[in-house]
């Protein structure tokens, strides 16, 4: 369980992607706890996030890359229009396959769990996100005052 979470703790700083909508990094967050996730569940789930580990760590390396590359052009005296779309198609190229490689990690991440587990996780996630909106990056704030346990 501790390994569990030290990868909680380190996938934030490997995750940095821009996920697409309707993804969230449901691993790295303390309700993963209530999940009773069982010791076979918490080995698959370390052994994916290895798998893909170097994977995102290059990928989002190539996307802030191309972000710097499409900043630099931006920032020109003159703005050259026929490099700087070339530069956008290889930032455009780079954040798909960032998100492809997290998209398949994630798919892989839910096969682990059984349905009343993803159902779980989704109504967590709901409750924490609320009608309309994103799940909140980085730790979780702590409850209001009177709302402490």
């Amino acid at each position: 369980m501790r390994y569990l979470l030290a990868i909680a703790f380190l996938a934030p700083a490997l995750l940095q992607a821009q996920m697409p909508r309707g993804f969230f990094p449901w691993w790295e967050n303390r309700f993963v706890r209530d999940l009773n996730l069982s010791g076979d569940q918490q080995k698959q789930i370390r052994g994916v996030l290895r798998e893909h580990r170097a994977a995102l760590i290059d990928k989002r390396a190539v996307v802030e890359k191309a972000e710097a590359e499409v900043e630099d052009l931006y920032n020109e005296e003159t703005v050259d229009t026929k490099k700087a779309a070339e530069a956008i198609e290889r930032l455009v190229a780079a954040r798909s396959d960032l998100t492809r490689t997290f998209a398949q990690m994630s798919l892989r991440l839910r096969t682990v769990l059984t349905a009343d587990q993803w159902r779980d996780l989704q109504r967590r996630r709901a409750e924490r996100m609320g009608p309309g909106r994103l799940p909140p990056k980085g730790p979780e704030p702590p409850p209001p005052p009177g709302e402490q346990e």
